[in-house]
């Protein structure tokens, strides 16, 4: 049994409007996934990709860029020059250790939560457009999918993890 009730379980987020909290929580969750999982987990491991998989460092790196590009288009903004070669810099392998890139994940969620904490509950479904073809969401739209695209990450995380550290040490599950 966990020591402590899930984030949703936990109450509210402060400052965080309450239609919000769902994504709020997400977030949270993810962040103590992500932490519970590489605790320890080898620099040496981070880029491999077991049955051609994305490689943990790739989805770490992934999940933190994806939620600074929801949060600009949530805002109603266009991506940024650097925001593109962030982009194009997530897959390849880095010197980054896991810690450097377990840090810039809970950075990218801390930055999302103040961007929750700063969003107006009267604009959730405003409309917004996301990336060079104007695709249509709204501010809502966006901030669910970032909560949600990062869980969906860092499961694949967890797994990749799991599956590395049984092949490079022989176990078998």
């Amino acid at each position: 049994m966990p020591s402590a009730p899930e984030p949703w379980l936990r109450g509210a987020v402060p400052g965080v409007p309450p239609v919000l909290q769902p994504v709020a929580h997400a977030l949270q969750h993810a962040v103590e996934d992500v932490r519970a999982a590489l605790g320890g987990f080898p620099d040496a491991w981070l880029w491999d990709r077991p049955a051609g998989v994305a490689s943990v460092g790739f989805g770490l790196r992934h999940t933190a860029g994806v939620l600074d590009r929801m949060a600009t288009y949530a805002r109603g903004e266009a991506l940024t020059a650097e925001q593109f070669a962030a982009l194009a810099a997530e897959e390849p392998p880095g010197l980054e250790s896991t810690a450097d890139l377990v840090r810039a994940f809970e950075a990218a969620v801390d930055r999302m939560q103040g961007e929750l904490q700063r969003t107006d509950p009267a604009s959730v479904f405003e409309a917004r457009r996301v990336g060079r073809l104007g695709l249509p969401s709204t501010t809502l739209g966006l901030l669910v999918h970032a909560a949600e695209h990062t869980q969906r990450h860092v499961g694949q995380i967890l797994v990749t993890a799991r599956v590395a550290a049984d092949a490079r040490t022989g176990r078998r599950p």
